[in-house]
């Protein structure tokens, strides 16, 4: 069976709508904010910040029969630096609050978090002083995987809500994407261009 190749062309003032992706023959038209999120939501490289017993859950969602690498997430990373999705699974101590904090705040941007279990979500049954009642009030989450623990199919579909929100989310404007460096006159420009 031959493969179908696509390539990926820049908008010009024939194409009538800018947005998601429009199919003709062999070209994709799309805008490059639309790309960058498809590229982003499929390429999670997460960190791994197993606390309890939702880490064995984590690690066989890496394994051969869940295969998390179908997602583009199997590059499950040691260092902050290399991660963008954080993937808390179990309680939190209140010694370790500032360890994930600062972990959170090694990470490059943009960065997401995915709460996993019940005990990294709301304290779980561990109510008492000594276990954060929710990884929220450290660090910003995007995802809550709920269960005690988890299934690897639960993370799983997790991942699968990350990526479905990044792809949803839009930068405001062409300096939000982070690429260049644009001017205020440069913007107006192309937003005059795109509105006409």
């Amino acid at each position: 069976m031959p493969k179908r190749v696509e390539s990926v062309v820049l908008h010009d003032s024939s194409t009538p709508v800018i947005g998601d992706a429009q199919r003709a023959g062999s070209v994709v038209v799309t805008s490059l904010e639309s790309l960058i999120s498809q590229a982003r939501a499929h390429s999670l490289w997460p960190v791994t910040f197993g606390l309890a017993c939702c880490a064995i859950e984590m690690m066989g969602a890496a394994g051969p029969k869940f295969d998390i690498a179908r997602f583009g997430s199997e590059a499950f990373r040691a260092t902050p630096r290399q991660g963008d999705v954080m993937i808390i699974a179990g309680r939190v101590s209140k010694k370790m609050a500032p360890v994930l904090r600062q972990i959170y705040d090694q990470m490059p941007e943009p960065k997401w978090v995915i709460s996993m279990g019940a005990c990294a979500s709301s304290g779980g049954v561990y109510n008492n002083y000594a276990i954060v009642q929710g990884a929220d009030q450290i660090v910003p989450v995007d995802v809550y995987v709920p269960g005690c623990p988890p299934s690897p199919d639960a993370l799983i579909y997790g991942i699968m809500k990350l990526q479905e929100k990044i792809k949803r989310g839009r930068a405001t404007t062409l300096s939000d994407l982070r690429l260049v460096e644009v001017n205020s006159r440069d913007i107006q420009a192309i937003e005059d261009t795109v509105t006409a």
